[in-house]
This record gives C-alpha cells, sequence and structure tokens, in this order.
C-alpha cells in the first residue's frame, strides 16, 4: 500500500499536512522526537495514522518504515536564529545529520518522491526583491546555515542518485496551531499569545521590517502540489509575493506595544519570487495577511 511518511508530523506545518492527507484516506506515518512536535496537533487524526517517537538523527527502527511505495515530506529540524548560535551542534545534528540519515534510508528503499522543507533564510539578506531562487546564497547564523546545507544534500542525492526530489524554500508560515511561546515564536503566533495575556507585544527593533507572510494551508497545498509534479533536483520558494511589517501585523492585534532590540542576523525584509512555483507547481496563495484576522 502506498504510504506517506512526514518526518517532523508532529510539528506546526507537518500536523497540517498529516490532517490533509488523512482527510484524503491516505495511509500516513509521522515520525517525530516531539523536542517541538505535539501530540496534541495530531492525536485526533486516528484513521490511517501510525506514529513513531524517534531520533532521525541516529539509525532505528524507523528505517523499516520506506519502501518503493512511499512518498516523504522531510519537514524535521530545530528551527530558531538565537538557539541555533548557542547550540550551533544541535542544530548540525539533527538538521544536517538528521536530513542525511533519511535520504540515505529513501534511497535505498527507492521511494517514490522526497519533499524537503527548506528556509528563505538561506538567502540571508539579499539585494534583490522579491527575491527568486537563483539569488546568491548567504546564510547569517547556524539554523540557515544547516536548513542550507540539507538542502545540498537533498539536491546532490536527486542529481548523483537519481532520487526523484524537490526542496521547497518556506517563507514566514503562520497559521493555526503555530508556536504561541518563547522569545523566537514566530511573530504572529507570539503576539498573540501576548495579547491573550494581557501584555504589550514585543515588537524585535522598530517594526518596519517586512516579512513575507504564508499561510499554512496554502503551504500544504504547495507540498501536496510538489509531490503530485514529476519535476526533481529543483528549489521552489513558497511565499505570497507581498510583504507586510511587522507594525502592521502588530496593528490588527493590539496597540499596547513594546519595542527590544534587534536580533543578529535577520534581514529587513523578505518576500518571495514565485513565479516558479506557479509554474512548477501551478500553485499560488489563496489566503492574504487581511483575511487571517479579518475573515468576514
Amino acid at each position: 500500500m502506498i504510504k506517506y511518511i512526514i518526518t517532523g508530523g508532529a510539528g506546526f506545518i507537518g500536523s497540517h499536512l498529516v490532517q490533509a492527507l488523512v482527510k484524503k484516506n491516505k495511509k500516513v506515518v509521522v515520525l517525530d522526537n516531539l523536542s517541538t512536535g505535539r501530540l496534541d496537533n495530531i492525536k485526533k487524526y486516528r484513521n490511517n495514522k501510525k506514529f513513531l517517537k524517534c531520533d532521525i538523527s541516529k539509525k532505528g527502527k524507523w528505517i523499516n518504515e520506506f519502501n518503493s511505495k512511499c512518498y516523504v515530506f522531510h519537514l524535521a529540524a530545530l528551527a530558531d536564529i538565537v538557539p541555533s548560535i548557542q547550540n550551533p551542534e544541535a542544530y548540525f545534528s539533527s538538521n544536517v545529520n538528521g536530513t542525511f540519515n533519511v535520504l540515505q534510508t529513501a534511497k535505498s528503499a527507492g521511494v517514490k518522491r522526497f519533499i524537503y522543507i527548506a528556509s528563505s533564510s538561506c538567502y540571508g539578506i539579499p539585494d534583490q526583491y522579491p527575491t527568486p531562487e537563483t539569488t546568491e546564497i548567504s546564510p547569517q547564523y547556524p539554523y540557515a546555515l544547516t536548513k542550507r546545507l540539507g538542502e545540498e544534500l537533498v539536491m546532490h542525492w536527486a542529481k548523483v542518485y537519481k532520487l526523484p526530489a524537490l526542496s521547497l524554500r518556506f517563507f514566514n508560515v503562520y497559521g493555526p496551531r503555530q508556536p504561541l511561546k518563547g522569545q523566537y515564536a514566530p511573530v504572529i503566533g507570539l503576539f498573540e499569545e501576548q495579547a491573550k495575556r494581557g501584555e504589550p507585544l514585543t515588537i524585535v527593533g522598530d517594526g518596519e521590517q517586512r516579512r513575507d507572510f504564508t499561510h499554512v494551508n496554502d503551504v500544504v497545498e504547495a507540498n501536496m502540489n510538489a509531490m503530485m509534479t514529476n519535476y526533481s533536483g529543483m528549489v521552489v520558494n513558497v511565499g505570497t509575493g507581498v510583504n507586510h511589517s511587522v507594525n502592521e501585523v502588530a496593528s490588527y492585534i493590539s496597540d499596547n506595544t513594546v519595542n527590544i532590540p534587534e536580533r543578529p542576523g535577520e534581514a529587513r525584509e523578505t518576500l518571495a519570487n514565485i513565479k516558479r512555483a506557479n509554474n512548477l507547481l501551478d500553485w499560488e496563495p489563496k489566503i492574504t495577511l487581511e483575511d487571517y484576522f479579518d475573515p468576514n
């Protein structure tokens, strides 16, 4: 039977992918070490779903789930900027060694298709907006570097071993089940949690930095489309092609704000050129930031 393996499937984006596949009556296997993912994110999706708690940076029984009838979505990774600067070894182990192990397993099993979830942070501080996939790669911190190294592995395996693979570079994903706690939570989730607690929204720097906020439902659709294409060995931006300032986001939520110091290595702007996604994936985003905050 065809099955869909999702590494990091108990996390924010992964759990939405689990939800979409289960709704289509697909057989799903979730691999997650629960370091950031939560079983609550997927516990209601009982049908056609198997969960294994495991660490993909180490070989284990999870390898036995792979076979020639599998599609693989590889989302498992450690994220965030400052923690990666503080503990680069953990990020390398998870994001590089983990990707290598999953790739080797997928290659040996002869899986049908492999989708790697990359990060637009690999562009660093680009000199072109909207930013196309051909822009120079310039990671500014270990998280971005390790995600880029994982992507390099995937592209190399596609070239040398003919593994059918694509890499999707996500831009600033938000939506239900996004992380809500911690200083380095995505800004929309962090703001919503702070407002719920009656706290001021913590705006980094002057708040005029702009981000290409992409709704998780659109991201899931891009993943599903990518899995169904025949393209391989390519990277594809997944964003909206529109950006908003952090101050704009705050204005939707609360006027109780406080500014905190800027963080090292963060770009002033992210903005995806999504022509390749339009053409290769037959995909375009449907949910705007205005839709999210004012669905009526």
